[in-house]
């Protein structure tokens, strides 16, 4: 009977420390394309004009898709067209489309949220329409939007899993590695998935955190 021998974990210590900043580094740079996207999408489509159609299906396409299928095809599905580009761009750039077309309609449900006469009085004191934006409609949406977006990054960290497959060696990768050359599955992926569960407790204390403090800043 093979006893759990923790002592692997130990060995590989360095290498999974780094496979965890190569996983953060992936998820805070596609969640800045995501946000980015998801925002001017949300916006556009929140307006009702031909842009909703338009941008309704880059939505529709990246979330009725899977994102492993997205992701081959950028890394993979493109290059035979010559468009080239290294694992790292290719995983970013896959997560975060994917990642902003549901966060478009986060944005535009919270955009939608908020009351018509909230627009009429910010006009009828005088203020411009970037005023009203950044015054009256942003810190509002804010409020509403901050819990999906938390959860929204948490789901990217996990996805970042499947990135794996393009050759990249964050945290799901380097446990294949070190797996193929100990057959210790148990220990492994065992401090994997508590790796992966302590990075996304961590974005959810930070959610509530930032939760609290809007709601000090409202009263």
């Amino acid at each position: 009977m093979n006893l759990v021998q923790w002592r692997i974990i130990a060995d590989w210590a360095p290498e999974l420390v780094q496979a965890a900043w190569v996983t953060l580094q992936i998820t805070a740079m596609a969640f800045a394309l995501a946000l980015v996207v998801g925002t001017a999408v949300g916006i556009a489509t929140s307006r009702g004009h031909w842009t909703r159609r338009v941008l309704g299906l880059y939505v529709e396409l990246f979330r009725g898709t899977p994102l492993l299928v997205q992701l081959f095809f950028i890394y993979y599905g493109l290059a035979q067209i010559g468009v080239v580009m290294p694992g790292m761009v290719a995983a970013v750039l896959g997560l975060g489309l994917n990642g902003g077309a549901y966060i478009s309609e986060i944005v535009r449900g919270s955009l939608a949220g908020i009351d018509r006469g909230q627009y009429d009085a910010a006009h009828a004191l005088g203020l411009n329409r970037f005023a009203i934006a950044v015054w009256v409609v942003l810190p509002q949406a804010l409020r509403t939007a901050t819990p999906p977006l938390v959860n929204a990054i948490a789901a990217m960290l996990k996805d970042t899993s499947l990135v794996s497959l393009l050759a990249i060696t964050e945290m799901t990768s380097i446990a294949n590695q070190i797996y193929t050359r100990t057959f210790r599955a148990f220990e492994i992926y065992a401090v994997i998935g508590l790796m992966y569960l302590v990075m996304t407790l961590a974005f959810s204390i930070a959610s509530r955190a930032l939760e609290r403090r809007l709601a000090l800043g409202r009263a």
